[in-house]
Parts: C-alpha cells; sequence; structure tokens
C-alpha cells in the first residue's frame, strides 16, 4: 500500500518518469504479437496478496475464459507516466479506492459501465464502493490491538481505554505515515460518536492526541510492525491492519484485537485510461465479484467481501476476521476518502509536526 507515495507525487510526475522496460518483441502495451485480447495485464501489489489472487482469482479465470494473466507491480507515479504517455502496460488496476478516487480526478480513467458488470446488479455492495471509475472488490481496516497479559486480566473494548493510561498503563503505538493519520481514533476516545466523525474536528483531534503523546514510543510503518512490538513487549497496545496479528496468535502469543472502532478502507478495481485490453478487464472484474470467488479470496488473504453473499460461502471461524462480517460493519465506520483527499495534505503536515515533538 504505497499510497504516501503516490500522494507525494500526483500532479508532479511527468512524462518523463521511467517505466519498465519492453523487450524488443514486445508491443507498446506489453505484449508480444499474436497474444492480442488473449492477455490481460493486471496491477497489483504483490506479496500474498497477489499469490492469494492468482490462486483464488487468475486462475481459475483463465480456467474459464483461455484468458491469460500476467501480473505487474509498477509504482503510481509508474502508473500515471505511462497513462500521460498514451500507453499503459497494464489493462485493470488493482489499488486503493482512495487512490482509484485519485486516479478519476488525475482523468487517468476509464469511466466504468456498470452494464457489464452483471454481479454488481442487486448484489448488496456498498453505494460508497460503486463510484464511477472504480468498484470496491475487498475491505481491510484499522483496529486496536494490544497484548493479553498487559492490564491484569481487563481488555481495552475501545478507543477510549486506548487512550486511558491509568485504568490501561503501558506504552503506546500508533501508524506513522505509511496511511492517513489516525485522526478518527482520538475523535471516538473523546466520545465522538462514529456517525459524527465527518467532517473531522481536527483541532479537537489533536487535543486528544497531546494528552497521550508521552506513552506513544513508535510510530509504525509497516504491517508487521505493530505485532512485532507487542510480541516483544516494547508497547501495550497498538492500532494495526487487521489481520497481520492472526498467525501470532495461532502461535499462542497473547496478543488480541477489538473491532469496535475499526476504520475500515477497501481496494478496488479501476480500467486505466488508454487500456489494450478492456473486454477482458471487464470480465475479470466481473468475475472476481461473483459470491463464490469474493469468499475464496478472503480464505487465502484477510479482506473482508464486500459482496455480502460471499459470506453464505465462508465458515464463521473465518468470517469472524474479515472486516466486512455484518457486526464488524456496525462496530466499525468507513473513512471518508474526499474529505481525506481535500484536507490530508495538511493534516498530515500538522500530524508530522505534532509526532516530532
Amino acid at each position: 500500500m504505497d499510497r504516501r507515495a503516490f500522494l507525494a507525487g500526483v500532479g508532479g510526475v511527468t512524462a518523463g518518469v521511467a517505466t519498465a522496460p519492453l523487450t524488443a518483441c514486445d508491443t507498446r502495451t506489453g505484449r508480444r504479437a499474436g497474444e492480442g485480447g488473449r492477455l490481460l495485464v493486471v496491477r497489483n501489489f504483490g506479496g500474498s496478496y497477489g499469490e492469494a489472487n492468482r490462486e483464488a482469482v487468475y486462475d481459475p479465470f483463465t480456467k474459464e475464459t483461455g484468458i491469460r494473466v500476467r501480473v505487474v507491480n509498477f509504482g503510481h507515479d509508474q502508473m500515471l507516466a505511462q497513462i500521460r504517455e498514451g500507453r499503459p502496460q497494464f489493462d485493470v488496476m488493482d489499488i486503493d479506492m482512495s487512490n482509484l478516487v485519485l486516479f478519476e480526478h488525475e482523468g487517468a480513467s476509464e469511466p466504468l459501465d456498470y452494464g457489464r458488470l452483471k454481479n454488481t446488479r442487486n448484489a448488496g455492495i456498498a453505494q460508497s464502493l460503486l463510484t464511477p471509475n472504480g468498484v470496491g472488490k475487498s475491505y481491510w481496516a484499522s483496529v486496536l490491538a494490544y497484548r493479553t497479559d498487559a492490564f491484569d486480566g481487563r481488555r481495552p473494548e475501545s478507543w477510549a481505554d486506548f487512550w486511558s493510561l491509568t485504568a490501561f498503563p503501558g506504552r503506546r503505538a500508533l501508524q506513522g505515515e505509511v496511511d492517513w493519520p489516525e485522526l478518527e481514533f482520538a475523535l471516538l476516545a473523546d466520545g465522538v460518536p462514529l456517525d459524527g466523525l465527518y467532517p473531522l474536528d481536527v483541532d479537537r483531534a489533536f487535543k486528544v492526541l497531546d494528552e497521550i503523546r508521552g506513552s506513544v514510543r513508535t510510530f509504525w510503518e509497516y504491517g508487521a510492525e505493530p505485532g512485532d512490538l507487542l510480541s516483544r513487549g516494547s508497547v501495550m497496545a497498538s492500532s494495526t491492519w487487521a489481520g497481520r496479528l492472526q498467525h501470532l496468535i495461532d502461535d499462542g502469543v497473547p496478543l488480541a484485537y477489538e473491532w469496535n472502532g475499526a476504520r475500515r478502507q477497501s481496494n478496488g478495481y479501476g480500467i486505466p485510461k488508454g487500456s489494450a485490453n478492456p473486454d477482458a478487464a471487464y470480465r475479470l472484474i466481473d468475475f472476481a465479484l461473483r459470491p463464490e470467488v469474493q469468499a475464496h479470496m478472503a480464505r487465502l488473504y484477510p479482506d473482508g467481501p464486500v459482496v455480502p453473499a460471499a459470506y453464505g460461502y465462508l465458515t464463521e471461524s473465518t468470517a469472524v476476521h474479515l472486516a466486512s462480517t455484518p457486526g464488524h460493519l456496525l462496530s466499525g465506520f468507513d473513512l471518508d476518502i474526499e474529505w481525506w483527499l481535500e484536507n490530508g495534505e495538511a493534516v498530515t503536515r500538522r500530524w508530522q509536526e505534532w509526532a516530532r515533538t
């Protein structure tokens, strides 16, 4: 999730930014002669997420349609540069919804024809995920994590508990610059209801953040870091991305996380301006939104389906760890993308100054 790098580069990318080289046998879109519509190039961010997509989505899609899927992992600045040159070397982009909205603002993506996405019809997908140029595919969330042996058997159940250094003493960690500052958690700790968060009261949030600044010893910058900090006892409680602690919990490390007040975000699909194979792109996107495919992906990677019917294919033991189960949808909130895109630069600068104090 390289949003911070992308946000820093939006508006400043020029056609001169280097792109991945093509071989002499490749075309401008990275395809070899004769491949035509039988090859679809998908951009995702790789790693275990890419492997899960290969097993749950790409290989079954190829088996059904005969269209092979090639995966690339261009950075966002490279993606924009290629699109602006009129030569995107990918047909589908799998990125978070914030960046899909940014691509829409930049004129870098195609408006979606929802008439070609039959699996979005009456499927219960949240309206916020059915944007003009991008459709949501999975939910992820930031949640409260803690050591279960740290507070004499008591467990923090809210961000108010996270802020209560008297009832739950010990060092804390919060997210660094890998994503938007976690101002919402401060406001929830101060009693703001979930449905009253936006527009964020920035001054109030920083006043509440001041209350625990002396106990925040670390600002984490990568997904595995909260688990490392908690496992070592370097901190007693931290924000974290849901799912990143589960392997530690399964191995017996005394950790847990709380879904109350979770900040949800989503990954989604978009089609870049100038895609060489939009027909296959639509077919893949529609395939990935089938309930059974959504469920298969959720079994392999701990992101929640956007299609509610997918939960009919999942066991309770799997569903309980996902951000879009009905209970978790009620106890958390969706990050307001437009608010953050409008205010994020100024808020982040202020947060950086606060974090350095």
